[in-house]
């Protein structure tokens, strides 16, 4: 945990750094709009999915030590070969774990979160689960296990095979020649994020290509055919926490409202998207027929919100990297606590972002969770030195624009044709 949260704590500016300069790139360069908005969601997801992990919340169903422990046939020396072996493996078990993802009800509430902004960007790279809670999926890394990988070097490999997925979110690289054939390129992963019906569900690789290609899901992107993103029952959101469960609710509320009891049952299993016949045509959810024609959600926000909003997004990046820096010093207890006050903090500002009228009283009731934080702490937020004044500002000054907003500010559209 706290090797990870070292890691992130230089990571995570360089992400920002990089999402931000593609922006200025389309915006300076390509004439592309600025859309803030969907970037501080598609960041502000980053930030749940890191506290997450720094967390340790969620569980494995099996672990792969116990795998190694279990079905080892033999042990593979510790040498350069070993990481290779591991590399491979690892995006083995991607492809096939993304595959389910996109096929089954159940686990697609878990990855909804990372197809949910309709833009294709850098930024959208960081929209990452928080549902993910149980892990299913280590039973791919079986060919591993029977080779003996020791379970130190899929903790190294891990990583990276992750951060390697950043790169191709983006619609400025084009398509690139022979590599087109063996690893992921943003071309490829373009038709993936796509919502046309040449495109979806297809090219579930990470790292390399050959997957799709051996096993049936490879569509290369068509020049006649641009891609359109999202998903087809948009979330209409910009509030991170609640796009990864909206999908989870309405199964919910489905196998609840459903007569048939094998229904109530096999909903969970079903290929992604099913519906009983009878909840649906009592219970109709808009779905995208059309993706050339559907309105795409944006909402037209003052300019002092979406100003506001950014302040509150980098607000929290300092909190969060507050938090990963004194990791080491804390308690459990305390680690759990922070978390809660960032988790709420992104629930609130992003309700702000959304227009919600009860807003006001998410911010105020983060505030108040953060005042009581820092009473509790000794007049210091979690033992750093110089936060006596800076902290219990933000608080007020928070609270304050977040009544003015909620209260005060002109109403506009809540959506526009992009």
């Amino acid at each position: 945990m706290e090797t990870y949260a070292h890691i992130l704590l230089f990571a995570s500016p360089s992400f920002f750094i990089l999402v931000l300069a593609e922006k200025l790139y389309g915006k300076f360069v390509k004439g592309d709009d600025f859309k803030s908005m969907d970037m501080i969601s598609s960041l502000s997801s980053g930030y749940t999915n890191t506290l997450k992990d720094i967390l340790g919340i969620g569980i494995s169903i099996i672990t792969y030590t116990w795998l190694v422990e279990h079905v080892a046939l033999f042990h593979i020396p510790y040498t350069w070969l070993n990481v290779v072996i591991a590399f491979v493996v690892l995006d083995f078990a991607g492809y096939w774990g993304h595959r389910f993802n996109h096929q089954i009800n159940f686990f697609w509430n878990q990855h909804l979160i990372h197809h949910s902004s309709e833009e294709f960007n850098l930024a959208c790279a960081l929209r990452q689960s928080i549902s993910d809670l149980i892990s299913f999926f280590t039973i791919f890394l079986l060919p591993a296990a029977l080779l003996g990988v020791d379970p130190k070097i899929i903790a190294i490999v891990a990583p990276i095979q992750l951060f390697a997925q950043f790169w191709y979110h983006t619609t400025y690289i084009g398509k690139m020649g022979f590599l087109e054939k063996v690893i992921v390129t943003p071309s490829h992963h373009r038709v993936h994020h796509a919502i046309n019906p040449e495109y979806i569900d297809k090219n579930h690789g990470q790292i390399f290509i050959f997957w799709d290609k051996w096993f049936g899901t490879f569509q290369e992107e068509l020049s006649d055919v641009p891609p359109v993103y999202g998903i087809t029952r948009p979330v209409r959101t910009w509030n991170p926490i609640k796009i990864n469960y909206q999908h989870l609710w309405l199964m919910i509320q489905d196998a609840f409202r459903a007569k048939n009891w094998q229904d109530k049952l096999r909903i969970w299993i079903m290929p992604t998207g099913w519906r009983p016949k009878d909840v649906e045509e009592k219970y109709p959810v808009y779905k995208i027929e059309n993706p050339y024609t559907y309105e795409k959600y944006y909402p037209q926000s003052s300019k002092p919100l979406e100003f506001w909003s950014w302040i509150q997004f980098i607000s929290t990046f300092g909190f969060l990297m507050l938090f990963f820096e004194v990791v080491p010093d804390l308690s459990t207890a305390q680690l759990f606590t922070y978390g809660l006050f960032l988790f709420c903090s992104v629930y609130a500002y992003t309700e702000l972002m959304d227009e919600n009228p009860n807003a006001f009283w998410f911010e105020w009731g983060k505030n108040a969770y953060g005042f009581y934080l820092f009473t509790v702490n000794g007049a210091l937020w979690f033992g750093v030195e110089g936060t006596q004044v800076a902290v219990p500002v933000y608080f007020i000054l928070s609270t304050l624009m977040a009544f003015y907003f909620s209260r005060k500010a002109v109403a506009v559209p809540k959506s526009t044709a992009q």
